[in-house]
């Protein structure tokens, strides 16, 4: 059947389907997984730790991106958005909300996981809280400012999902682009890489390594990379001569982040894993000795 909506230029009709379906096994798959995590974290009374806490802030916001992506799957398949402009304002603010945060905890289990391995010091809840509040309120923060001027949501090239809008690449675009991405990407980057680095160094010393310590920073760079470098290409040329379809790709690949981040540090995580086991089966599971760490807060 042909849709009384024109589809955007450059899609086909098996194309804007591909995509949506594509969208909704991310949302989907990503709401399942980040759900069993979120549960597991309420339910699970041994998983209730300030380092599992940081987990858990995570899953929030990555189920956060699943369902921004869901909602885009159903517009796909309608082939229009029909939500009208509020919604598109609303859909690119709640999904740029839950991507800078999604980002900024990666960069705060990073940190966790150095000091727990590296200076012995053992995260305490008034960090935990306090770190988690105000990743919530630094992201809401950036990504208000396109609904009050500086920089601007519009739709994605498919016209089905709204994003930041890098179409133009005029002055107020690069003016919000360039602190945005140092404070939201490049320094979450910086904290991500320094502290598996020095991760890695202390699992060489020791002969013990306990996870692959390259590749959170591989995973972030995969799933978030092409977003980054899109922006920043439509600060210096006119984005619109890429492909919708390669433009596209961005998003698609930015969305894969939440189920990603689940097997890294949910399931990736010995004492994490034992408890959604607990949740979904009522068996306990006896983790193995973790390094001993000092009682020391920061």
């Amino acid at each position: 059947m042909v849709s009384a909506y024109p589809l955007p230029e450059g899609f086909s009709d098996f194309d804007v389907f591909s995509l949506g379906s594509c969208l909704l096994v991310e949302g989907l798959l990503g709401i399942i997984l980040n759900a069993v995590t979120i549960t597991a974290f309420c339910k699970v009374k041994e998983l209730r730790t300030p380092s599992n806490f940081l987990v858990f802030s995570l899953a929030m916001a990555d189920i956060g991106i699943s369902m921004n992506a869901s909602i885009a799957a159903f517009s796909s398949f309608l082939r229009y958005w029909p939500y009208g402009s509020d919604g598109c304002q609303t859909h690119g603010f709640q999904g740029f909300t839950a991507a800078l945060a999604s980002i900024h905890f990666v960069a705060a289990i990073a940190w966790d996981r150095y000091h727990q391995y590296c200076t012995r010091t053992k995260l305490q809840w008034s960090s935990a809280i306090t770190l988690s509040v105000f990743i919530w309120l630094f992201s809401a923060f950036w990504s208000a400012m396109p609904l009050i001027g500086w920089g601007e949501y519009d739709y994605e090239p498919l016209r089905t999902c709204c994003t930041l809008d890098y179409s133009k690449g005029d002055r107020n675009y690069v003016s919000y682009l360039i602190p945005m991405t140092i404070f939201n990407m490049v320094v979450q980057i910086f904290v991500v890489m320094s502290s598996y680095q020095s991760i890695d160094q202390k699992f060489k010393k020791t002969g013990n390594p306990r996870f692959n310590a390259s590749t959170p920073l591989k995973t972030l760079l995969f799933c978030w990379g092409p977003y980054g470098i899109l922006a920043f290409y439509a600060a210096i040329e006119n984005a619109t001569l890429v492909s919708p379809k390669l433009r596209m790709m961005a998003p698609i690949l930015a969305k894969t982040a939440p189920t990603f981040n689940v097997f890294l540090y949910a399931l990736g995580n010995e004492n994490y894993r034992g408890g959604i086991w607990q949740l979904l089966t009522g068996e306990k599971i006896v983790p193995q000795e973790v390094p001993q760490i000092e009682n020391k807060s920061k």
